[in-house]
């Protein structure tokens, strides 16, 4: 499996309007005019000042096998009995033969404007492209955003797992987040299909059902647990209840909870992690993990630790962490001290800040809700624009500045300076136009505000749209180096890529509280073009 695409991308998974102006520009003959059109965005989510784009390679998959069905005419022709069956025919033998994508590599740091994907080709076609392509950039690109925003705010060192499939909208949703959450940095995922999908590890222990299901220690149907070595089965329930009696915490811990660790151990000896805050995290869930991991550990095995999932997290995990070194005391071994202590309970960007600045005893953050469905921004706001037809550029005023659309066909440069090890701006510039060259100096201006500009004298120039897709030449150019076949190591390409731009990317642009905006601007010729443009299009109005 290459993909997490659902069966429902195919060409009729778009809004009606792009059908009505298919048919328009079909009636006008003006359907096969030769046409460009941007796929950006205009700000940057969850009020930072960087995005990453992802979906890439379900856009590809879409395009590569763009085809109306018999079933799909045959819906048009009900759903618009007022157009004449030549518009049908058309239909059903367009495919994206004479389409041709540019677009940044699957996982690059990207900014408001510009252009994640140049989508060239026929008027009609481009134009039914459009929703779909964007229901395929939008959300993956906001969901890798938000895992590196929550790496970003763990840090490097605690592990994050994304345990919100059961939250997520719909199926989807939930193979979409569990595969982009691990681009953006996450280190594994409950969801096991994403697993056999993506390679994703996958990780889980029990519920508070399992624990709720045991009342008493003679539920147990068995006593024994198999000897790692021999094979052999151990007397086990006694050893636990001798250990539990030699530990000072657990005077009043809760025997259906201590019926339920032992059943999970026998279970999963070698893998024994439990949930503790059934009943209370501290008086009762982790003196009986202690009491059955000690046993299991002479037993032969190591326990792997516990996961709190309610009350004050930071206060707990330190608490807890204190249990174990006291029972390491009273064992006399450091049977406990490398236990993992994981925490969920409605975690999000904020969360980890604040965690993270408090005295805590985490090693591990299981993330569900607040990542899968974006609580904080639910949604990127890609659009989609013309801005070329027939070579002739275009351009869409509008009284919102932002919402003014840069014309023409367009590349995009990532240019560092020679005092700077980072990149210092972005300029965007006609694709006809020379790019910027080393050691030359160069005017950047901000596409819309007159007296925002500046000079730089490039050291390092990266052009970021690259032809991925150019089927008139029979073939499909990947935004990385691996083949088509290769689902696993896509996701873990494109994370390391993630992971890369992270570190090469000034701090301050990628900061929580007031972070710096990254500059994006145009070059000197776009910016007199498109001004030129504005006033060209634009009505005069009169004062009366």
């Amino acid at each position: 499996m290459s993909s997490v695409q659902s069966n429902f991308v195919v060409p009729l998974l778009t809004d009606m309007y792009q059908v009505t102006m298919a048919y328009a520009y079909w009636k006008a003959d003006r359907h096969e005019l030769p046409a460009v059109f941007d796929l950006f965005f205009r700000k940057n989510p969850f009020g930072g000042e960087f995005c990453i784009f992802t979906g890439l390679e379900d856009v590809l998959g879409f395009v590569e096998g763009y085809k109306f069905q018999e079933e799909h005419i045959d819906f048009l022709r009900n759903l618009m009995p007022d157009c004449e069956e030549g518009f049908f025919e058309y239909l059903r033998s367009i495919d994206c033969s004479q389409v041709e994508l540019h677009a940044m590599k699957e996982g690059t740091l990207c900014f408001p404007k510009e252009p994640l994907i140049r989508v060239e080709g026929p008027l009609c076609v481009c134009q039914l492209l459009e929703t779909t392509l964007l229901n395929l950039v939008n959300f993956p690109s906001l969901i890798t955003t938000n895992a590196t925003r929550m790496r970003l705010a763990a840090g490097p060192e605690p592990q994050l797992l994304e345990f919100g499939l059961r939250r997520a909208q719909g199926p989807d949703g939930g193979m979409s987040a569990s595969r982009y959450s691990y681009m953006g940095g996450f280190d594994g995922t409950s969801n096991v299909l994403a697993g056999l999908v993506s390679n994703i590890p996958v990780k889980g222990t029990h519920a508070h059902s399992f624990v709720m299901s045991f009342s008493e220690l003679s539920e147990l149907q068995f006593t024994t647990v198999r000897h790692p070595s021999s094979g052999e089965e151990v007397e086990f329930v006694s050893l636990v209840l001798q250990k539990r009696a030699l530990l000072r915490c657990c005077a009043q811990s809760n025997d259906g909870e201590l019926a339920a660790f032992i059943s999970y151990a026998q279970a999963f000896p070698s893998g024994f992690l439990a949930l503790v805050d059934t009943y209370d995290s501290l008086l009762s869930g982790t003196p009986n993990y202690l009491a059955v991991g000690w046993a299991l550990h002479e037993v032969g095995y190591q326990p792997r630790g516990i996961r709190l999932d309610s009350g004050d997290l930071a206060y707990l995990s330190t608490k807890v962490r204190e249990l174990f070194k006291e029972a390491d005391a009273v064992i006399g071994k450091d049977i406990f001290a490398a236990g993992k202590i994981i925490v969920s309970n409605d975690i999000n960007e904020d969360v980890l800040h604040s965690l993270k600045s408090s005295e805590n005893s985490i090693d591990v953050f299981a993330v569900g809700t607040n990542l899968v469905t974006c609580q904080k921004q639910p949604a990127l706001g890609c659009v989609f624009k013309l801005v070329e037809v027939s070579g002739q550029p275009r351009i869409k005023l509008s009284q919102d500045l932002e919402k003014t659309v840069i014309p023409g066909r367009k590349q995009v440069y990532r240019v560092s300076g020679s005092r700077s090890e980072y990149p210092l701006v972005d300029i965007i510039q006609l694709a006809s136009a020379e790019p910027p060259k080393p050691d030359v100096r160069i005017m950047c201006r901000h596409p819309f505000q007159e007296k925002k500009r500046a000079q730089i004298t490039p050291c390092m120039v990266t052009p970021l749209l690259h032809c991925v897709w150019n089927a008139r030449q029979g073939r499909v150019q990947r935004s990385h180096s691996f083949s088509s076949d290769e689902s696993i190591a896509k996701v873990e390409v494109i994370r390391e890529y993630i992971s890369r731009q992270l570190q090469q990317m000034r701090p301050d642009h990628l900061r929580y509280l007031n972070p710096t905006p990254y500059k994006v601007s145009v070059d000197q010729t776009l910016y007199d073009f498109m001004h030129s443009l504005w006033m060209k299009e634009a009505p005069v109005h009169d004062l009366e």
